[in-house]
């Protein structure tokens, strides 16, 4: 391995699954090809430290959202008795980025949030003993039901549609 990498192949594999990213997604990420990645995790060709960089600020930003929502949803149950929550994830990067645009900065794909979210609904069950569903959002249910309650877009309105989705 190379002396500006401290990740081994099986490391960077293990990185890219818990972020659950295909090779072609790391890739884009580490401005490399697929076969590239496929190659460090093969042990044939040394890791990238802008891969390996990138891959570890990316976990890191991900652990600091599940500490800091786990803390949200911690102080919340302090004051009101614990409840089933829900959290929508967003199938494609467009419909995330066009109902979250004031988001995007913090991770570059929408998987990256969808594992977020797994990661906290994991947190919550093991730690606060709260339960988190996951909830795919579906434009076209979306839409109906906002048509349906006469209301107008807003994450409010999407919490609400979620909650009604468990």
């Amino acid at each position: 391995m190379s002396k500006n990498t401290d990740l081994n192949s099986i490391e960077i594999k293990c990185l890219r699954l818990s972020l659950g990213l295909t090779h072609a997604q790391v890739g884009e990420l580490s401005k490399v090809s697929e076969e590239e990645v496929i190659a460090w995790e093969a042990g044939k060709t040394p890791v990238s430290s802008l891969a390996e960089k990138k891959l570890i600020d990316i976990d890191e930003t991900i652990e600091m959202q599940v500490l800091n929502t786990c803390d949200s949803i911690e102080a919340l149950f302090k004051k009101e008795p614990k409840r089933q929550l829900s959290f929508l994830v967003y199938p494609t990067q467009a419909l995330y980025a066009q109902y979250n645009p004031d988001f995007l900065g913090a991770l570059p794909l929408a998987e990256l949030y969808n594992t977020s979210a797994w990661r906290i609904k994991k947190e919550c069950l093991l730690i606060l003993e709260v339960k988190v569903t996951l909830v795919a959002f579906d434009l076209d249910r979306y839409k109906d039901y906002r048509e349906k309650e006469g209301l107008k877009e807003s994450r409010e309105n999407r919490v609400k549609w979620a909650a009604t989705q468990i």
